[in-house]
C-alpha cells in the first residue's frame, strides 16, 4: 500500500511538471522547481525520465526544457476523436455567418476553459486563445454552463464563500432560470470593458451539457438588440453541433 501511494504521488508530481507547459513554451529547471514546489534534484530526475521517453527535450543553447515530439503523437490521436475538432466546421460556418469570434467553453470546477476557437476575420475583433481559463462567475458562456449544467454543482458554487460579494445569489439564480427558459445567455462588458458575447448550450449524446457555444466581439457591434437578433442563429448552430455529437439537439 505504501509503495502504491508513493507511485501515485510520483505520477502526480510528474504531471505537475508537465502542466507547467500549459502556461509557457519553455522552462528552466529552477523555474519548474519553484513552480511545482519541489527540490531541483527531484525535478531534474523527473525531467530526465520525461526526456528519455520523449515528452520533453532540453535546448542545449538556452538550457531550458520544451515539450517533446511524443506530445504531438498523443495529440494527433486525441484530436482524431476530439469533439472540439468535430465541431470546428460548424464553428467556422457560424463565424462566417455572423462575422465574430466563435468559442467553445467547458466547465472545470469553478472555472470555464476555452477548448476551441475560430477567430473573427474583422480588423477589430475578440482574440480568443485556446486553453484560456476564466472565472465561472461572469460572462455569457459561464451563465450557460451554470444554467444548463448540474443543479447540485451550481448550487454548491453559489453557496461557496468565494462567491463574489457584489453578486446577489438569489438574483443570479433567478437570472439563470430565465436563461434556461430562453435557451441562451448574453453578457455586455461583464468581464472586460468593450466586449460582449452571446452563448447557447451544446448537449452530448446522453442529453447532458457538453459545452457552451459563444459568439463574442466588440460591444459596439454586439449591442443588446443585435444579440437578440442573432440568438436564433447561435442556438441553431448549437443544435446542429449537438446532432454531430450524437446528442439530442435540445
Amino acid at each position: 500500500m505504501e509503495e502504491e501511494k508513493r507511485t501515485i504521488r510520483a505520477v502526480e508530481r510528474a504531471l505537475d511538471v508537465m502542466l507547467c507547459f500549459t502556461t509557457g513554451s519553455d522552462w528552466g529547471l529552477t523555474e519548474i522547481a519553484q513552480r511545482v514546489g519541489l527540490h531541483k534534484s527531484t525535478v531534474h530526475r523527473m525531467l530526465a525520465t520525461l526526456e528519455q521517453k520523449g515528452f520533453v527535450f532540453r535546448d542545449e543553447a538556452t538550457e531550458k526544457y520544451r515539450l517533446g515530439l511524443r506530445i504531438l503523437e498523443l495529440s494527433a490521436h486525441a484530436r482524431a476523436s476530439d469533439p472540439a475538432v468535430v465541431l470546428l466546421g460548424e464553428m467556422e460556418r457560424l463565424r462566417d455567418q455572423l462575422g465574430e469570434t466563435v468559442s467553445l467553453y467547458v466547465r472545470d470546477r469553478n472555472d470555464r476553459v476555452r477548448i476551441q476557437a475560430v477567430q473573427s476575420e474583422q480588423a477589430v475583433r475578440r482574440v480568443a486563445p485556446v486553453g484560456a481559463r476564466l472565472p465561472l462567475t461572469v460572462g455569457a458562456s459561464s451563465k450557460v454552463l451554470l444554467a444548463f449544467g448540474d443543479a447540485g454543482e451550481r448550487d454548491a458554487l453559489l453557496a461557496e464563500v468565494s462567491w463574489p460579494a457584489p453578486k446577489d445569489r438569489d438574483a443570479y439564480l433567478e437570472q439563470l432560470q430565465e436563461i434556461a427558459a430562453l435557451g441562451y445567455a448574453t453578457s455586455f462588458e461583464e468581464r472586460e470593458a468593450g466586449a460582449a458575447a452571446i452563448s447557447a448550450p451544446i448537449f452530448d449524446r446522453s442529453g447532458k451539457l457538453y459545452a457552451a457555444l459563444s459568439v463574442s466581439g466588440p460591444s459596439n457591434r454586439l449591442t443588446a438588440d443585435i444579440m437578440r437578433e442573432r440568438a436564433p442563429a447561435v442556438m441553431e448552430a448549437a443544435r446542429r453541433m449537438g446532432m454531430l455529437l450524437g446528442g439530442t439537439g435540445v
